[in-house]
């Protein structure tokens, strides 16, 4: 796995564990195999994150991320400057389409989502404020890729989550997209052309968020 050194060595050791667990809950052997450390300084630093709620353990004794990083994962993006530029084009959005309406930006390999509202409809997608997802899967992580078609938007159907369908996107600050703006339901509402259903609607909140940065 790659290391980010900052000259801090504890702190680079326990961001690489915290890296290690993201890729899924593992042993204490396999905490110290992914982070190339020894079994008694990533027991040691493991121990010490659980203290603080960034690590937690499962009942069969695998270390797992913590519960805290929840909420500090949800107030990182309330202080995320787009996602307060976005607040009423999403609130627009939701409430034209009737769906659930997300802002994702990159970072690194994954896209994270900033802000969301969710769908007043029962049946509806939920993707939590924080939530670290592929970039090769769905509109969003398309657009946040460049992959933005002549329409000015991107459609994926069952692409991420079965019976799903999004349309989404790009916020740009002159050649640079900044984050992808989407709209996601369940396809019995969508249909399977979500774009021709809701892709004006997406386009124009992009524009929206950007008349707000």
């Amino acid at each position: 796995m790659e290391r980010i050194v900052s000259g801090v060595g504890v702190l680079d050791k326990s961001s690489a564990l915290l890296a290690a667990v993201a890729d899924g809950p593992c042993t204490l052997s396999e905490l110290s195999e992914r982070t190339g450390t020894s079994r008694a300084t990533a027991h040691r630093l493991a121990v010490a994150l659980e203290a603080h709620g960034l690590l937690r353990r499962k009942r069969d004794g695998r270390f797992a991320l913590g519960l805290h990083l929840m909420s500090l994962g949800r107030t990182a993006a309330q202080q995320f400057p787009l996602a307060e530029a976005a607040a009423d084009a999403l609130v627009g959005l939701r409430d034209t389409t009737g769906e659930s309406v997300q802002l994702y930006v990159r970072d690194g390999a994954d896209r994270v989502c900033v802000a969301a509202l969710e769908s007043p409809h029962g049946l509806r997608t939920i993707v939590p404020i924080g939530a670290a997802l592929p970039m090769d899967r769905g509109s969003a992580g398309r657009v946040l890729a460049g992959e933005v078609g002549t329409h000015g938007w991107v459609q994926t159907v069952e692409e991420r989550e079965p019976g799903v369908a999004s349309v989404s996107a790009p916020v740009r600050r002159g050649d640079v997209v900044l984050a992808a703006i989407s709209a996601s339901g369940p396809i019995d509402r969508t249909g399977r052309a979500p774009g021709r259903r809701h892709g004006d609607a997406v386009t124009a909140a992009a524009r929206a968020v950007e008349r707000s940065l």
